[in-house]
């Protein structure tokens, strides 16, 4: 059997929670009448801290293995993501702008081959015969000079 006891508090004053008799049997005493103060040393790091015990740690592990997941293809992906950069650069350095400016002097030299050509086909008009007829009243044996076309 068990026998149970009120035990009496010899210090009444030293505890925020004792009080008389009379209001230990009062209905109308309430926890605002008790004082309580915030830490004034607790950070907010220390207030988001003691939520972890809100959590049962089933659910706790489940949160943290799921974000250590994500975290790690993440890593994994941006490495990837960074090696495939990394090999389309080096690509591009070694490969297409050696090309490029190799296909710029390629086209250089086809433009100076062209002016020369044009040139040289200048040269023979002027120097091959007038194909307008001569003039009545001219002397073939004189050098004609160059008719300019209409235009010019």
């Amino acid at each position: 059997m068990v026998k149970v006891e009120i035990v009496e508090e010899k210090d009444v004053g030293s505890s925020p929670y004792a009080s008389s008799d009379e209001s230990r049997t009062s209905s109308t005493a309430s926890l605002s009448s008790v004082s309580s103060e915030v830490s004034v040393n607790e950070s907010f790091f220390d207030r988001i801290a003691a939520l972890v015990d809100i959590v049962p740690p089933t659910t706790r592990h489940t949160i943290s293995s799921r974000v250590s997941r994500a975290a790690s293809l993440i890593k994994r992906t941006g490495k990837v993501a960074g090696n495939i950069v990394w090999v389309i650069t080096t690509s591009a350095l070694l490969v297409a702008l050696p090309l490029a400016l190799s296909l710029e002097d390629e086209a250089k030299i086809v433009a100076q081959e062209k002016e020369m050509l044009e040139q040289q086909q200048g040269a023979q008009q002027m120097l091959a015969p007038s194909m307008y007829p001569p003039q009545p009243g001219s002397n073939p044996s004189q050098q004609q000079k160059g008719l300019v076309p209409p235009g010019f």
